[in-house]
């Protein structure tokens, strides 16, 4: 191992792609094989490819009739029909039979009156050719029917078959082996203990080379050893076009790839200008493109977009391929820092007919925001953010189709909409519950601006009792939006199984042993816990923990269960889903809120006629913890405590 340098700087993206794609001496684009036309599907052509035989390859009967010579029918008209005689002066056949010789002509079968056993009588003549298929109409021998860098879709088999190709030359794919590294890696399905990681960053950054028409080459784990990694990398560079290395890219004591790449080949550039991935490190091996990259999931995938989809496509003598970009409104101010290209994965869905992008959470390790995510917004590395309401450029990750369907829910998350997404898909194919979480208050503010359809909301004013209600006056118009009742739900105090810190009550959380999570601001629970607060007369500041958030019920009961956090305040739903204790506090109201000019709308009727159904009730309440009592039902004013239990 060379003498240990640590040294990361952050090159743009506009400099470091040419950079890396630049120094590469694979062929571009990469050696072709032969492969069946049956089999091609989504390859790339590898040279032009010329019809062998012309299509048809004889003179066909576009459609049922009798084949005849043109000349023979002159003169025919309704007045004066003119008789054929059958197997001399007029042939039967079908669709795609060929014109027997001589013939030039068709006649449509509802044109042609038996006359005796055998003769025909035709009203009208026909001209030369007429519904006939010439040979060569649809492709000539010798004709160009695909050119080379084409990647080949289920019609251009047709095509190929047609024109007499039986196997055709494509560009070999290139091999890519993703090398995942860390001593804290387990394999998906083993049994896990504390410290270990399950290796999916390998998996999902394969099958990314898979889809841009790589091959991936999967590789076992490598331990956090210089000599084992130095062997990996040496054998992946012989045997495979793409070398990635997938963690140990950044400058710990235990980060070996880029002296690794030092020893063996050259480094390019260590660190690139992008949020997430800077600790990027680009490299050749023997001319191959060798690359490590972050080992936080989005920081690998952003990356391995960036610089990998561009040098395969260079490999495969194609265009980079680009996502379909659309203009939408941005829901929530996103700060930046300046001289870092920020990518910000976003849910997106039109709201009266207005494009609107909502923000997902933004952590280099939340592998859910890029499964959840519809696009992505660039910040450029010389801006500090974009303010909320202000129109960005989103690059979709979905079909532009599926962005119609996405019913735009944000505000307080509660588990059993879980469940009401996944019924609605099954219910109503193509029309997603697209739920971007933010808080009770912060999810009412958006509907305001416009930025959502629907909001979750459990918000309690101290001074009525009522939920939801005296916050909508204060913000809204009287009758500009409209509760649905969706669930009561149980809250309390969310504790490790068997409580072994003997919490009772909300008393107990200004014990100088005891550790809290809280929910942020503006969350229905997070208002609760304040006002409980404030009827034992205790101030929050004597709370251990109270400014540590959890954005969700089940973020919270993580942090409870993996003993980072001795107790928050959540529903009992997220501790059953864990195995955790409960100490109820008491029984809440969970509403959503509605625009009111939003009821008809074809989107949104599925979903309120899912609450009605006694079906989907009885799934929220087998949850635990849950009321269904008037799901459903359109409220005009607050209807009270809960028959069930009482705050």
């Amino acid at each position: 191992m060379k003498d240990r340098r640590i040294y990361i700087d952050r090159m743009p993206l506009e400099k470091a792609l040419p950079l890396f794609l630049n120094a590469v001496a694979v062929p571009s684009p990469i050696p072709t094989e032969t492969v069946p036309v049956e089999e091609s599907l989504g390859r790339i052509t590898g040279a032009p490819l010329h019809a062998r035989v012309s299509s048809p390859h004889y003179h066909a009967a576009a459609m049922d009739g009798a084949a005849v010579r043109s000349q023979d029918t002159v003169g025919a008209g309704e007045g004066h029909p003119l008789t054929l005689k059958m197997g001399q002066e007029a042939f039967y056949l079908d669709t795609g039979d060929p014109l027997p010789e001589g013939t030039d002509a068709v006649i449509m079968i509802e044109n042609i009156q038996p006359h005796g056993k055998d003769a025909i009588e035709i009203m009208a003549s026909v001209a030369p050719w007429q519904h006939v298929r010439t040979m060569g109409e649809d492709i000539v021998a010798s004709q160009l029917i695909l050119p080379p860098g084409h990647r080949i879709r289920p019609h251009d088999v047709g095509a190929l078959l047609a024109g007499g190709l039986t196997h055709i030359p494509v560009r070999r794919r290139p091999r890519v082996v993703v090398i995942p590294t860390g001593t804290e890696l387990v394999q998906p399905g083993s049994p896990l203990k504390p410290g270990d990681i399950i290796e999916t960053n390998s998996r999902m950054l394969g099958n990314f080379a898979r889809e841009w028409g790589a091959e991936w080459v999967p590789h076992p784990i490598v331990r956090d050893d210089y000599e084992s990694l130095k062997a990996a990398v040496s054998q992946a560079v012989k045997s495979c076009d793409v070398v990635v290395v997938n963690a140990g890219s950044s400058a710990g004591s235990e980060d070996y790839t880029v002296h690794v790449f030092e020893e063996l080949g050259e480094v390019l550039q260590h660190g690139v200008g992008i949020a997430p991935g800077q600790p990027t490190i680009l490299g050749v091996i023997s001319g191959k493109p060798v690359m490590g990259c972050p080992g936080f999931p989005v920081s690998a995938a952003v990356i391995f977009v960036e610089f990998m989809r561009p040098l395969l496509a260079r490999l495969l003598g194609v265009a980079t391929p680009q996502g379909v970009k659309i203009r939408a409104t941005v829901a929530r101010k996103l700060p930046s820092k300046l001289g870092l290209l920020d990518l910000v994965r976003v849910k997106v869905g039109r709201v009266n007919g207005r494009a609107v992008a909502l923000p997902l959470s933004r952590g280099a390790s939340l592998t859910t925001s890029l499964a959840e995510a519809d696009g992505v917004i660039r910040i450029p590395q010389n801006s500090e953010g974009i303010e909320q309401g202000r129109e960005v450029e989103v690059e979709l990750f979905r079909d532009p189709h599926e962005i119609e369907g996405n019913i735009l829910f944000t505000g307080s998350h509660d588990m059993a909409l879980d469940l009401l997404a996944t019924s609605l898909r099954e219910e109503s194919p193509g029309t997603t519950l697209s739920k971007a979480p933010m808080g009770s208050l912060d999810g009412l503010l958006a509907l305001k601006r416009g930025e959502a359809h629907l909001a979750g909301s459990h918000l309690l004013d101290p001074e009525t009792g009522e939920y939801n209600f005296p916050t909508l006056r204060k913000y809204f118009e009287p009758g500009q939006m409209t509760v649905v009742q969706f669930v009561y739900r149980q809250q309390g105090l969310i504790v490790p199984s068997g409580n072994p810190k003997g919490i009772k009550s909300v008393e107990d959380l200004v014990r100088p042993d005891v550790q809290f999570i809280n929910r942020q601001r503006g969350a229905g629970t997070r208002v609760l816990l304040e006002h409980k607060l404030g009827e034992l007369g205790l101030d929050p500041r004597r709370i251990s923990g109270y400014h540590r958030i959890a954005t969700t019920h089940m973020a919270l009961a993580a942090a409870v269960v993996s003993r980072s956090a001795d107790v928050g305040l959540g529903v009992i739903a997220a501790a059953m889903a864990l195995g955790l204790d409960f100490i109820p506090v008491g029984w809440e109201r969970y509403d959503l809120v509605i625009p009111r000019d939003f009821l008809e709308l074809s989107l949104l009727r599925p979903l309120l006629q899912i609450l009605r159904t006694p079906a989907f009730q009885k799934k929220v309440e087998a949850m635990g913890g849950y009321s269904v009592a008037r799901m459903g039902d359109l409220l005009e004013a607050d209807p009270g405590p809960f028959e069930g239990g009482s705050l």
